[in-house]
């Protein structure tokens, strides 16, 4: 049986940090594959007759050369950075040639290192990646087509992270996004730049605002942390009081108790994708937000005011997964991915428009709710979905809540709202 490949870490001491048996084998080898970086940090110890492949820009192509070399009995390396199996080639190899056909040899992570020079323990530290292509500078409610959204959702629910940065996806650019988010007094950050090295320097602490205009020395690692611990919000049933409503026209918002029962028959999953049609001042959207902390909310909403009323809610609330598009939809919803659910919370007048394009775009399994509070409406709505041949249920809701008299107490209704839910998975289809 023909020897496994070893994946060998390194770091940019090149042969100096690897051990006896990593040796052994790095110089034995008769091919040894890496980037130009790493095969330039280990040529000394490279045998004369070895061959040399740079896998830059050809990572799909190394599982071909390494089953010909095994094949023709050649002793295979492949030279990784720190640990090939934190966020490293090793991974990769090890699911198309199996393990057999492998054999990892791990180097310090530079994660570990990082947090070494700055005294900090990792053992609690989530380790992300924005290595790969440009992601280009974050804006302000991207969704999860950005190159930075994985990291920006990291940094809504882990108060201590560690990035392996790329020479595109940088520090600085990073900072720009937590200055973009409005947590510049929230997180500090530090940079280890090429560890290992003699050009090894670790910058920091500094704060968003000082590092978004600084360049950094790649290879690098960016460590981030709260200054204090998140404090987490309910995952809904916030108080109408918590959300910034439009004045004089006080009332624009979907109250708790329908938040509540609307949020139900939306059926919502960790990851679901959520429209919001009609979003006002976003109170549903940002709470089935919280509710799919692995999923996106894309909220859409005509009139300007409410538009700006959402993004302060957003920002107040902290909902990284919310996007806002000033829109009277249906127009301009075409680019967004095809939703799980869809709340309809106002419709403009278009509602015999809105309910045949949400129904069409709704993935199988899907949900579609509606709060009307008009007889005209309801009576639409329902017309639409029969036209449709659909299945849909109607459910009225009647809040009163206490309020003082006096001494004493009185319930003071709140006004009708007919929820009207329909599912996709109900749908029948024309003949």
């Amino acid at each position: 049986m023909p020897e496994p490949c070893r994946i060998i870490g390194v770091l940019d001491n090149g042969a100096e940090g690897l051990s006896a048996a990593a040796l052994a084998h790095l110089r034995a080898a008769d091919l040894v594959i890496g980037t130009e970086r790493t095969l330039s940090l280990c040529s000394d110890y490279l045998s004369p007759r070895v061959v040399r492949r740079d896998f830059t820009g050809r990572l799909t192509e190394i599982p071909g050369w390494i089953d010909a070399a095994r094949a023709a009995a050649q002793r295979t390396v492949v030279l990784a950075t720190g640990d090939p199996l934190c966020h490293g080639i090793g991974e990769y190899l090890i699911d198309r040639l199996g393990l057999t056909a492998c054999e990892v040899i791990p180097n310090v992570s530079t994660v570990q290192l990082a947090c070494a020079r700055l005294g900090l323990s990792w053992h609690q530290m989530v380790i992300c990646s924005v290595h790969g292509q440009d992601a280009g500078e974050w804006t302000l409610g991207a969704g999860p087509e950005h190159g930075l959204y994985a990291l920006r959702a990291a940094i809504a629910r882990h108060d201590r992270l560690a990035v392996l940065t790329s020479p595109q996806n940088t520090p600085d650019r990073i900072a720009r996004l937590l200055v973009a988010e409005g947590l510049i007094t929230t997180h500090r950050l530090a940079v280890a730049e090429c560890l290992a090295s003699s050009q090894e320097r670790v910058i920091g602490p500094l704060s968003a605002t000082e590092a978004a205009s600084r360049s950094f020395t790649t290879p690098n690692v960016l460590i981030l942390w709260r200054n204090t611990p998140s404090k987490h919000r309910g995952l809904f049933g916030s108080p109408d009081a918590d959300f910034v409503q439009r004045k004089p026209d006080k009332g624009l918002i979907t109250k708790r108790e329908v938040r509540a029962v609307s949020l139900a028959y939306l059926g919502l999953r960790r990851d679901t994708i959520v429209w919001d049609i009609g979003a006002g001042s976003g109170a549903v959207g940002l709470e089935a937000a919280a509710l799919c902390s692995e999923g996106h909310v894309y909220a859409a909403e005509k009139n300007a005011k409410d538009v700006a009323i959402a993004w302060e809610n957003r920002n107040s609330h902290a909902a990284h997964n919310y996007s806002l598009l000033h829109t009277e939809a249906p127009a301009g919803l075409d680019p967004w991915p095809d939703p799980d659910a869809v709340f309809i919370g106002g419709s403009g007048g278009k509602l015999s428009n809105l309910i045949p394009y949400c129904l069409g775009r709704l993935r199988a399994g899907g949900s579609m709710v509606m709060n009307l509070v008009t007889l005209e409406n309801l009576c639409l709505a329902v017309a639409t979905l029969q036209t449709l041949r659909a299945e849909w249920q109607v459910t009225q809701l009647q809040v009163a809540r206490s309020h003082p008299l006096q001494q004493k107490h009185r319930f003071v209704p709140e006004n009708p709202v007919w929820i009207v839910a329909a599912e996709k998975k109900r749908m029948l289809h024309d003949s």
